[in-house]
């Protein structure tokens, strides 16, 4: 009987999973043809509009998560959100796909790096132009609008490994996210996301459905400051030394993290 049961609650998180990726790729479709017009006909300027973008892109996000979990595909719990307000420059380790969706449901002023490909995607081509999304291009551009991004108050959230990461793998990171910090002088706030068991890595596609249900932990920690790194002789220097220092705090923080877990 418990086979039985296992199945059909598999069963339906197969068919939740499919419909909430069908859902996305609607919205997606429908954000540029309804909501972009709307944002361009009221009154205000291309930075209103922006953030008018951001507002809806952000409560999108907050009800596909709220319907997933009705759906019963996941369930997630937060702690420390009450430091994302504050936030400048996010910083994440990245396990899943949708990692970006839970970050930009928690934090409504979300600006965020994203790979030239999803801009040449149908799906996800208007929102993130609309929204004044950075496309990572050039790593000088990126710094550049990076700093205008924190000029307009917005909190800029970036996947410093550049991908998703390898499940049992140690986190490796990439240099740009350390120069944006160097760059803008902008303080860090770490998050820490670990997914259980996990789903939509690089590894598992789409339609791999864990037989498990897919639980979210996500842990806003102490922000970094990066003023130590600012004293360095070179600009380069500090964001080496900075890369050093976060790749062995996301593997250290993330070992206790999934060990705090298992404790409980």
């Amino acid at each position: 009987m418990s086979f039985f049961i296992a199945r059909i609650n598999h069963g339906w998180r197969w068919f939740g999973t499919v419909f909430s990726f069908f859902i996305f790729g609607l919205g997606g479709l429908l954000l540029p043809v309804f909501a972009v017009p709307v944002l361009f006909l009221l009154p205000g300027t291309k930075r209103q509009r922006e953030r008018r973008a951001q507002g809806i892109i952000h409560h999108a996000f907050r009800f596909y998560i709220g319907m997933m979990k009705f759906l019963g595909v996941l369930s997630y719990q937060l702690e420390g959100v009450d430091k994302l307000p504050q936030a400048k420059l996010i910083l994440a380790n990245h396990p899943s796909l949708i990692d970006v969706i839970f970050l930009i449901a928690l934090v409504p002023n979300a600006n965020c790096v994203v790979k030239g490909g999803l801009v040449r995607n149908p799906f996800t081509r208007g929102p993130i132009k609309t929204a004044g999304y950075i496309i990572n291009e050039s790593s000088e551009e990126v710094i550049s609008a990076a700093a205008d991004a924190f000029a307009k108050d917005d909190a800029l959230i970036i996947f410093p490994e550049g991908t998703r990461t390898t499940p049992q793998q140690q986190v490796n990171l990439k240099r740009g996210a350390a120069n944006v910090a160097i760059r803008t002088a902008a303080d860090i706030t770490p998050v820490l996301i670990e997914c259980v068991p996990t789903t939509l890595s690089k590894e598992n596609r789409w339609y791999h459905v864990p037989p498990e249900k897919v639980h979210f932990r996500i842990k806003v920690c102490e922000p970094i400051s990066v003023a130590p790194y600012l004293a360095e002789s070179a600009p380069s220097v500090g964001a080496r030394k900075l890369t050093t220092d976060l790749a062995e705090y996301f593997n250290k923080e993330l070992v206790l993290y999934e060990q705090s877990a298992a404790g409980n």
